[in-house]
């Protein structure tokens, strides 16, 4: 690799200063930071290198562009194995493939309230056209945070954290799921439904619960005392053993499927019978749902359509940015009846 002479100290690096120590032409550097073809590997790893010895970032090579553009998509997502925001990430991957931006990832980490802020700035510097935000934690504690966004920002399956010049959402509201697990209980003729909730610092458990809450509300039935969980099936096995002390349950509603399982082992252990005793219900419809014991009853999340009609209308309000946005779809819900739900005793 060619060595760079001539630059002053504390100069900000340019893209011809990486062409030079790269020894390829600028309108080659402008090629790979803007990820386009026809650049062969090596040429594109020397590019690469020359850049981050000098510190230089891709967005100024991507102003350099007629279009301004660097087609570069961030994600801001929790750092996470559980089912749900992994399969959205999974989901976001696969999308933003299909729309031809590359796509660069920074997760944030749970208890960390200056994660999200500082995983923005982070993707800001690289340039990107738009972000992604599936980040389904309040670490705000309701506030919003003070951050200037000037791409277009995707909200997946939350509130908007902040204000931006242009924000889309994308995502079934958690408490339509809950209304339909809940409706699902009291129609096999269930007296009331008991809730297992997630931690309440995620979106979702909040929304689950407020749907549970105002289903009950609307049937005229009563609200049970929530059992709290933390999206373990360790959780739900804990909640199982409250709730074979008390002799009126006879339905319930797990705020996941990790915990509903977690709750079917408690009451099968306890002589309870699931679904002749006790309907438990979950969420996500996770790949082993399907074949525990018995099969459970739950509602199966549509993250590639969350994703694939999320990105769509990011990449619109990017290349389009004084049109009207896309109208969002939002899709149906999808209740996986299985064999863990049953009338109740004696009817």
């Amino acid at each position: 690799m060619a060595r760079l002479v001539g630059r002053g100290a504390g100069t900000a690096p340019r893209s011809i200063d990486v062409a030079q120590l790269a020894g390829v032409s600028q309108k080659t550097v402008s090629r790979v930071m803007n990820g386009e073809q026809y650049v062969s590997d090596d040429v594109r790893r020397r590019v690469l290198e020359a850049a981050e010895a000098l510190g230089y970032r891709l967005n100024h090579a991507a102003r350099a562009l007629a279009s301004g553009r660097t087609r570069s998509i961030g994600v801001v997502t929790l750092g996470t194995a559980l089912y749900g925001p992994a399969s959205l990430l999974m989901g976001v991957e696969r999308a933003v493939r299909d729309t031809g931006y590359a796509l660069h990832v920074v997760n944030t980490v749970e208890g960390d309230a200056a994660g999200l802020a500082g995983a923005v700035d982070s993707l800001l510097d690289q340039g990107v056209d738009g972000i992604v935000i599936s980040e389904p934690i309040d670490e705000q504690g309701g506030a919003d945070l003070t951050l200037r966004v000037d791409v277009p920002v995707l909200v997946l399956s939350a509130p908007p954290p902040f204000a931006a010049r242009r924000v889309v959402t994308a995502g079934l509201v958690s408490h339509q799921l809950a209304r339909a697990v809940t409706e699902h209980l009291l129609d096999l003729g269930h007296e009331t439904v008991h809730h297992l909730a997630g931690p309440q610092r995620w979106f979702a458990a909040r929304d689950r619960l407020e749907g549970w809450r105002a289903t009950l509300a609307a049937h005229g039935r009563r609200e049970p005392p929530v059992l709290a969980g933390d999206w373990s099936a360790a959780s739900g096995y804990r909640a199982g053993r409250e709730l074979v002390e008390a002799d009126d349950v006879t339905a319930v509603f797990a705020a996941n499927d990790d915990m509903a399982i977690g709750l079917i082992r408690a009451l099968l252990e306890s002589g309870r019978r699931v679904p002749e005793d006790v309907s438990v219900v979950g969420l996500d419809d996770v790949p082993v749902a399907a074949y525990v014991t018995p099969p459970l009853t739950t509602v199966r999340q549509p993250f590639d359509a969350t994703a694939q009609d999320g990105l769509k209308r990011l990449v619109h309000a990017i290349e389009n940015p004084d049109a009207d946005p896309v109208p969002a779809q939002d899709p149906p819900v999808d209740l996986v009846v299985r064999e863990s739900t049953a009338p109740p005793p004696n009817r």
